[in-house]
């Protein structure tokens, strides 16, 4: 089978130009520029700094451009960063303060404490504070969904199981004391 004679003159074409070309071998090669690595952080960027030409030595004594590391450019500092414009959030405490009792029992001997020089008290979630000598029914809170209540033989016990303020309201010879209690 035979070529189309228009692909057969493609094909001599080629070859033609082709076996006219000399080898490589003819040409001088220079070696392709290289930059040595880089071990400090204020390394110049291609970008920034364009490296200089130098003469090397190249092939068959030719001498062919090369690039060239530069020296080191001055180390630009930043400027300082703007101060934040918000508030700090104030920091959680963790531990109650120091006017707070902490989860502990306070005991109110009714016979022996002057309820109008008791304004309030502050205690950690987790205290009791115990009213010793008072009937079954007459303590009263504001805020049933903060404490835990018992009452046996004249004791009132008032547990407080979550922080918030509480109103304990105590009567004593016909008038009414309220103590508000901060739970922390």
């Amino acid at each position: 089978m035979r070529e189309p004679p228009r692909r057969r003159a493609a094909t001599v074409a080629t070859l033609a130009v082709l076996a006219g070309t000399p080898a490589c071998a003819d040409r001088p090669v220079s070696p392709l520029p290289v930059r040595p690595p880089v071990t400090s952080a204020a390394a110049p960027s291609a970008a920034t700094t364009p490296p200089a030409l130098t003469p090397t030595p190249g092939i068959n004594g030719v001498s062919a451009p090369s690039r060239a590391t530069p020296p080191n450019p001055p180390v630009r500092s930043r400027p300082p960063a703007a101060p934040r414009t918000t508030k700090p959030t104030p920091p959680v405490r963790t531990t109650p303060p120091a006017a707070c009792l902490g989860p502990v029992r306070y005991d109110l001997v009714l016979a022996e404490t002057e309820l109008a020089l008791l304004k309030s008290l502050c205690f950690a979630a987790g205290g009791v504070l115990r009213i010793q000598g008072i009937g079954p029914g007459e303590v009263t809170v504001d805020r049933e969904d903060l404490v835990s209540r018992n009452y046996e033989a004249g004791v009132v016990d008032i547990r407080f199981v979550r922080t918030g303020t509480v109103v304990v309201t105590i009567p004593q010879d016909g008038r009414a004391y309220p103590v508000t209690v901060v739970v922390v």
